[in-house]
């Protein structure tokens, strides 16, 4: 489908989804995020695609919400955009395709929560992440408050949450904020190839990881060990295991269907 704030391309079974509102810092205006909601939806569905890479075009990520469009707000339009923002966002983070943030300026705010919301986060060394909402007298809406915490501590979060401070790509590599920091001109190489190394194993494998991480992550230990074997179990039963155990005792390469 076409699209007007964002792109999307598709190439030996990587998307690219790319935020392309560079004159506004890459802003996400409600329209933005309905589109990115569109977008992940789309690749979702689509069974050729096996992952995500999404990034921004310029020199911003996602420079935050559009502040125009929160200025004037009533508290329930404010419910609701949250609402929408975090769902939409939720949608990435529930992928069972590998998704992978190629961050390429600056995350700010909305920016560095849909960066969150990514199941790997790889930056550029120009790049810049921070959640200022309290600069404007609010708080986080698409789940800084609650994945933020979740990567980087408590202490850490809340530092960054209530100052509204602005972090280069080393530390926020330092606290555990991203995986990887490299050139800017090698950011979507680095990332293409690091989605194409998870996309050579078992489909049904990397998505059992993910659920059973982001799952695991939101109930108890016990909850989720169990969760595990139930993942453990079931791939026992399928064509993938049976495949990529008999290629490691081939010495082979393993060609897996996704059964």
């Amino acid at each position: 489908m076409p699209y007007a704030s964002i792109e999307l391309s598709v190439a030996d079974r990587v998307a690219t989804i790319t935020v392309n509102r560079p004159d506004k810092l890459n802003a996400l205006n409600a329209a933005t995020i309905g589109e990115l909601g569109d977008a992940i939806d789309e690749v979702r569905r689509r069974d050729e695609i096996g992952g995500v890479i999404l990034t921004g075009a310029g020199r911003a990520f996602v420079a935050g919400a559009d502040v125009s469009e929160l200025a004037s707000q009533t508290p329930m339009q404010a419910r609701q955009r949250a609402l929408r923002g975090q769902q939409i966002f939720r949608r990435f983070e529930t992928s069972s395709k590998p998704v992978i943030a190629a961050v390429n300026g600056f995350a700010l705010g909305g920016g560095c929560e849909l960066a969150m919301a990514c199941h790997v986060r790889l930056a550029s060394d120009a790049a810049k992440f921070g959640q200022p909402e309290v600069k404007l007298g609010i708080c986080p809406g698409y789940g800084g408050t609650q994945r933020l915490p979740r990567l980087v501590g408590m202490g850490r979060a809340l530092q960054l949450l209530m100052t509204g401070e602005m972090i280069d790509a080393a530390e926020a590599y330092r606290i555990g904020l991203v995986n990887r920091v490299v050139p800017g001109g090698e950011l979507l190489g680095t990332a293409d190839a690091m989605l194409r190394q998870m996309l050579a194993n078992g489909p049904l494998a990397l998505s059992s990881c993910i659920e059973a991480v982001v799952r695991g992550t939101e109930t108890s230990l016990d909850d989720g060990l169990n969760l595990e074997a139930n993942h453990f179990a079931l791939l026992a039963g399928s064509q993938d295991m049976a495949e990529g155990t008999r290629a490691f005792l081939e010495k082979r390469p393993a060609v897996f269907g996704g059964r």
